[in-house]
């Protein structure tokens, strides 16, 4: 295989650098309740060492070398005394431990240069975790993370292949090997067709996206790239599962000269009639439209999203492409049975990015019916980012301040968790709840899920 796609380690090689990663002990985060860990007496802040003599990688080995019936397990403590734990337990019994990180040695960071990755249009002195370009197959297979494989060693193919890691998320860009060069500005970026024969190869599966960029990989190139890799979706053996395209996002953060063009309403409604006309022809040849655009080509062309039917089974929902309509759908089915009126007068402001705005206007429309109850939905702008169209996603607290100031905010303002750092009270500036919520003098309430607000208002 090695030979085949003409992949080489070689330690002089800058893009391939020759590291070595350390195995740190598996430090707890939480331990469930009534669970196995519980009742030994696991607690967070222990670590566990190693599981039947070997050390985990991460949670993938982890949850392989717990599936034994007899565990032999090494524990750090908080105290840093070890203890040597023994248990037995039936194969499917998890033991109810949660980690601080899905990593137990260094993360794989990339090793490409795209010009439109969104970590290098980011401005510096924020926090460190903001500057991490991961390109790890690991937490690609866990978490659905889009990989390029051009970091992977030979140990790490044959993890995958050994492990059945699959699905994994690749990010392809162009099967084109000179675009895909110019993209990652990285010459084993080339090898795209080659790995993904390798993964047809082993019965590995793919999901795999194209980041649109203006004269560069579109047009006949996206054509291309899409029919190439149809190519891997068989009868017989389905590889590659989908393909979602995503436009360029661009921030004023980026670097002069990079090459790069927006995106704006006519060359979102030409891209569109393109890609729709292939998943016509993939939908007679194939069985299935294979390719979806992500939402936000809808959204900025000022067109209608597709039906729900028309995703099929939602293959890239995670990378935005679907969710939107996913969750109108949601709301639809929430608001069907609406109470007439609520039990206290509220008036509270929905906070999302200026991009979804419109799309969420019936709802609004339709739950400011009931009697007692205002919404006032605002879809903001980023002027930290320099978008005007923007997903909610990337709202920041300096977003909040500035495109709040002066409105009518009611009783309180409601926003989605998805504007902040997982589990924390951080937006992507690093402003917290706190700052934000004494500059607009309005109390701030986090939904876990953006429907949830239905519930919470109408007080079920």
């Amino acid at each position: 295989m090695w030979q085949e796609i003409n992949l080489k380690e070689d330690p002089n090689d800058l893009l391939v650098p020759n590291i070595k990663y350390k195995i740190n002990p598996a430090e707890i985060d939480s331990i469930e309740a009534n669970s196995i860990a519980q009742e030994i007496g696991f607690e967070s802040g222990d670590s566990i060492i190693s599981i039947n003599g070997k050390k985990p990688r991460d949670l993938i080995d982890y949850q392989i070398l717990i599936s034994e019936e007899i565990l032999n397990i090494s524990v750090l403590d908080k105290n840093n005394k070890i203890h040597n734990i023994r248990i037995e337990k039936d194969q499917d019994l998890n033991l109810g431990i949660n980690f601080k990180d899905a990593l137990f040695d260094s993360i794989k960071q990339c090793n490409n240069k795209c010009p439109f990755c969104f970590i290098d249009q980011q401005p510096s002195g924020k926090r460190k975790s903001l500057y991490v370009k991961d390109d790890d197959y690991r937490l690609s297979f866990l978490y659905g993370s889009y990989l390029t494989l051009t970091n992977l060693k030979k140990d790490d193919w044959e993890r995958i292949s050994t492990q059945k890691l699959s699905p994994l998320f690749v990010s392809v860009h162009a099967t084109d090997a000179y675009t895909r060069e110019k993209l990652l500005k990285n010459k084993r970026a080339r090898v795209i067709l080659d790995q993904i024969s390798w993964f047809e190869k082993n019965s590995i599966q793919i999901h795999a996206q194209i980041v649109v960029c203006p004269d560069i990989n579109d047009g006949e190139i996206l054509e291309k790239s899409i029919f190439e890799l149809a190519k891997f979706y068989k009868k017989s053996s389905q590889t590659v599962l989908s393909v979602a395209i995503v436009p360029v996002g661009l921030t004023k953060f980026r670097p002069e000269n990079d090459g790069l063009k927006s995106i704006g309403s006519e060359y979102a409604i030409k891209t569109i009639k393109q890609v729709e006309k292939i998943q016509a022809s993939l939908q007679v040849t194939h069985g299935t439209r294979f390719c979806w655009l992500a939402d936000e080509w809808y959204l900025i062309a000022g067109i209608n999203l597709p039906s729900y039917k028309s995703y099929e089974n939602m293959p890239q929902e995670s990378n935005g492409v679907g969710s939107i309509r996913s969750f109108l759908k949601i709301l639809n089915e929430k608001t069907k049975n609406l109470p007439k009126r609520v039990k206290r007068s509220k008036k509270v402001s929905w906070i999302v990015g200026k991009l979804v705005y419109e799309a969420l206007i019936p709802t609004v429309e339709k739950l400011n019916l009931i009697d007692g109850l205002t919404i006032n939905l605002y879809g903001l702008p980023s002027i930290y980012w320099g978008q005007e169209q923007v997903v909610t996603g990337l709202l920041t607290g300096e977003d909040l301040i500035y495109g709040l100031k002066n409105k009518d905010l009611g009783e309180a303002i409601y926003l989605p968790s998805i504007m902040l750092k997982i589990n924390t009270d951080l937006f992507l500036d690093d402003k917290k709840i706190k700052e934000v919520e004494n500059k607009l003098k309005t109390p701030i309430h986090v939904l876990d899920e953006s429907n949830d607000i239905i519930d919470i208002l109408i007080g079920i």
